[in-house]
């Protein structure tokens, strides 16, 4: 314990050497953050003082970057809002349903056709379907979209993701740690994950006239502090019901946008959410084992070209569903497609189980190249659309439409 905080102060300076680079380069800072993390880590060394191994400090940098996690998912509800989202629960269904639908189908047959047998196809769909929402969250921000037509459909196909995560992993848990599980627990789960969410939308939103009486407090310490504990409190219950405590995070950060307060939280909540959730791509890229990943080349490279192509169409039809233009379908299948800490956990549930040892560093690999060509697809998402456009000829379709009204 004698150099915690000379650990986390490196790792601190590493993340701000990352972030100075990558603002040179003007590619997307996220990639950076985790490449600079697995850089680090067990495998490393040590000189004098500075243990570039992080063995001490690395509890505390895990914890800092869930909060980070917390932080991300918070704002992007802040930027947003109950009242748009409520709207489009019809819409936000039927596009999680399809996006879902289309990447678990393509899991499935992946793992199949790479030969696994039932339980790590089971988990490679896990790992293959759900996408990373603090990347997402990361890159809505950057790329100053949260105000896009497209977003509320991100949002709800997040949200959506977390109610058949819930479900997911009770099954998969069931019958990779146990050999069994319960048709009625399932159930009993995803029901009480999707009304814990409906209900505090609901609540909040009702609730905002006694919010914004409520938040009517003139110290900032005082102020900051009531925030701080019903983002800390809510994502901690969440994860007591198994909803994702980042979901929890983003259910207040909606339910507070509506309240007249907005500007002051989100002015509170930016430095933190800049700080902590650098550290969490760097601690991601920490739990990273670069000397494990080479057997698992090709698999990842397979599973990351059919994931572009399952997003792709995915969001083409959740998007199209829900009226919205091809160009916004497209940064929906392009915004969504990076995996992350979810991922993780479907391969930590197959570690557990002693299933296959090339889960482990498939899904390392796999996480890693989306973490990293995700964000630089959203941000050419303009580019991505014109190319493919040419395809599908859009364009004229679109003139031609216009010409007829």
């Amino acid at each position: 314990m004698d150099h915690m905080v000379l650990e986390v102060g490196l790792a601190i300076a590493l993340i701000a050497l990352a972030g100075l680079l990558s603002n040179k380069l003007r590619f997307s800072v996220i990639p950076f953050y985790i490449l600079i993390g697995m850089a680090v880590g067990p495998h490393s060394i040590q000189i004098w003082h500075f243990d570039f191994r992080f063995i001490e400090s690395t509890p505390l940098i895990e914890f800092m970057g869930r909060i980070g996690v917390l932080f991300l998912l918070f704002y992007l509800g802040l930027e947003f809002s109950v009242g748009r989202l409520i709207k489009s629960g019809k819409s936000i269904a039927v596009g999680g349903t399809i996006y879902i639908g289309i990447n678990f189908t393509l899991g499935l047959v992946f793992g199949w056709a790479a030969g696994f047998a039932l339980q790590e196809t089971l988990v490679v769909a896990g790992i293959t379907t759900i996408s990373s929402s603090a990347i997402v969250a990361k890159v809505l921000v950057d790329l100053k979209r949260t105000a896009n037509p497209e977003t509320e459909m991100i949002l709800g196909i997040i949200m959506f993701e977390d109610v058949f995560l819930a479900v997911y992993i009770s099954i998969l848990s069931g019958l990779v740690l146990s050999g069994s599980t319960s048709v009625g627990g399932v159930i009993v789960s995803a029901l009480i994950a999707l009304g814990f969410m409906l209900a505090l939308l609901l609540i909040g939103r009702k609730a905002v006239p006694l919010l914004n009486k409520a938040l009517n407090i003139r110290s900032n310490e005082l102020f900051g502090l009531v925030i701080f504990a019903s983002l800390f409190l809510v994502a901690g219950f969440s994860e007591t019901i198994h909803v994702a405590e980042a979901i929890g995070a983003l259910l207040v950060g909606l339910v507070l946008a509506e309240t007249e307060h907005m500007k002051r939280i989100e002015k509170l909540i930016l430095p933190f959410r800049d700080f902590f959730g650098a550290i969490f791509f760097f601690s991601f890229g920490l739990t990273i084992d670069p000397t494990t990943l080479g057997g698992a080349v090709g698999l990842s490279i397979a599973a990351v070209v059919v994931t572009l192509i399952g997003n792709f169409a995915a969001g083409m039809f959740a998007g199209r569903s829900a009226g919205l233009s091809p160009k916004a379908s497209v940064n929906i299948g392009l915004t969504i497609v990076s995996r992350g800490e979810f991922s993780i956990i479907m391969a930590n549930i197959a570690k557990a189980g002693g299933l296959l040892a090339i889960i482990q560093p498939f899904a390392a690999l796999y996480v890693l190249i989306l973490a990293i060509v995700g964000p630089l697809l959203t941000k050419e998402s303009k580019l991505i659309y014109k190319l493919v456009g040419r395809f599908f000829k859009w364009d004229k379709k679109t003139s031609n439409a216009e010409s007829t009204t």
